[in-house]
């Protein structure tokens, strides 16, 4: 089967879990009225899986097949995500509905498990690099469909309506599509829905698509190589030069953003007495899911570019500059509390694509680090550090935002970004 048959639809299907997990979670469960402090605990909890996978990653390349561990899990994403919509109607729905984005996040991690390597065992070397452009593409577009697209569809059920913008110089206009409109308990669990359908094809598809390249191996050879693949994994770990300093870098360069991250959406969806800044669930999404992507990855790419050409060693510092400085936006929409949607689409660009460049920088220091003895498996290793990293931050930051308040909250997120200079001085000496 030709590559390009199964490599768009899998990372696709790669990225809509994790930000069903991540991103729509918060948004749903700030729309249902939960505090920012339960919002962030709850949520931040979630990136647990993607911590620890590392411990059954090996299980995952050494039992079954890549294929069946990728169908399997597809499966069980597409009834998590059955299982959130079914569960929201209870009584107990808050701990039902985390119940089954555990089983999503677990699932989801393991997906990822699977499918980077079937990728690698798929390809030849050549067609790793050709095709590695259009896996990242297609990863994001999953993300832009997720927290996007269906972010737009939940909001448009709670509205009516679907505004589509189209352009008629000199001014924006508007087509309007009216839709049956839902409470918000309703157009939540008709957008998972539309999610479990989805998963549910993507594991039809791909059981068909996916090409059959692997013998299964027995569950004692999978379990025995668990242990010997993982204490190699970690001795080849602490083994690296400087490994402390890269560990602090690993986990504190994203400080503020890991706060950020869980708050930006809430701090969009609350009133404005609460000092957000009551926008609806359809506009969080065109901010964050569209421009918000469009900059992301506009500044992924431009990173990208520019350190090819120079090194990342030249340009560590303006990457730190621009995964921090833009954080300011966030102190003046939460003083300012602008009503005009320009101002707050453009402050979100400018966020998403300071962090899109910067984070450039972080990527790049794990490829860096990983190369040598066992690099796949220390990679991996690297990005359970990186979600740690996003975690333990995330699960107080709804409680700091409910104690000082966003404007506060927010200095205090800008203040953290002198963390993120810190260690990034620690590791430039490292760099070439």
């Amino acid at each position: 089967m030709k590559p390009y048959a199964w490599i768009p639809t899998l990372y696709f299907a790669e990225a809509v879990p994790y930000a069903a997990v991540m991103t729509l979670s918060v948004i749903m469960y700030t729309n249902l009225n939960l505090s920012n402090t339960e919002v962030a605990l709850y949520t931040s909890w979630l990136y647990l899986p993607w911590v620890i996978k590392p411990f059954w990653s090996p299980l995952v390349d050494q039992w079954r097949t890549k294929r069946w561990w990728i169908l399997s899990m597809q499966v069980l994403v597409g009834s998590a995500l059955a299982g959130v919509a079914l569960t929201l109607p209870m009584a107990m729905w808050l701990r039902a509905s985390l119940a089954f984005f555990w089983l999503m996040a677990f699932s989801s991690a393991t997906h990822d498990i699977a499918a980077d390597g079937f990728y690698i065992i798929s390809l030849s070397k050549e067609d790793q690099a050709f095709y590695v452009g259009i896996r990242s593409t297609f990863y994001r577009f999953g993300t832009l469909f997720c927290s996007g697209f269906i972010v737009l569809f939940v909001g448009a059920l709670q509205e009516g309506y679907f505004l589509i913008p189209y352009i008629l110089y000199p001014r924006v206009q508007y087509f309007v599509i009216n839709v049956p409109k839902q409470d918000l308990l309703h157009s939540w669990i008709f957008g998972y829905a539309l999610l479990a359908i989805l998963f549910l094809i993507f594991a039809l598809y791909h059981s068909i698509k996916l090409p059959n390249i692997e013998k299964k191996s027995a569950i004692v050879q999978g379990i025995k190589a668990v242990g010997e693949s993982f204490s190699l994994t970690i001795k080849a770990f602490f083994s690296k030069p400087h490994i402390w300093a890269a560990l602090l870098f690993m986990l504190l360069f994203r400080l503020p953003e890991a706060q950020l991250a869980k708050m930006a959406q809430p701090f969009m969806l609350r009133p404005l007495a609460e000092g957000g800044l009551e926008l609806g669930t359809a506009t969080v999404g065109f901010a964050y899911g569209t421009l918000g992507v469009i900059g992301l990855l506009a500044g992924g790419i431009i990173g990208g570019w520019v350190v090819s050409k120079h090194g990342l060693r030249r340009w560590l510092w303006p990457m730190v500059i621009a995964i921090s400085i833009p954080d300011v936006v966030y102190i003046y929409l939460a003083y300012a509390q602008p009503s005009s949607l320009w101002i707050i689409n453009a402050c979100v660009f400018i966020e998403q694509f300071g962090y899109g460049f910067g984070f450039t920088a972080y990527m790049l220091f794990l490829v860096y680090f990983s190369r040598g003895e066992r690099s796949t498996s220390v990679f991996a290793l690297c990005t359970a550090f990186q979600a740690l990293g996003m975690m333990l931050p995330g699960m107080v930051a709804g409680w700091l935002a409910d104690t000082m308040g966003f404007c506060h909250f927010f200095i205090f997120v800008c203040l953290c970004t002198l963390v993120t200079f810190v260690v990034s001085g620690l590791i430039r000496r490292d760099l070439k």
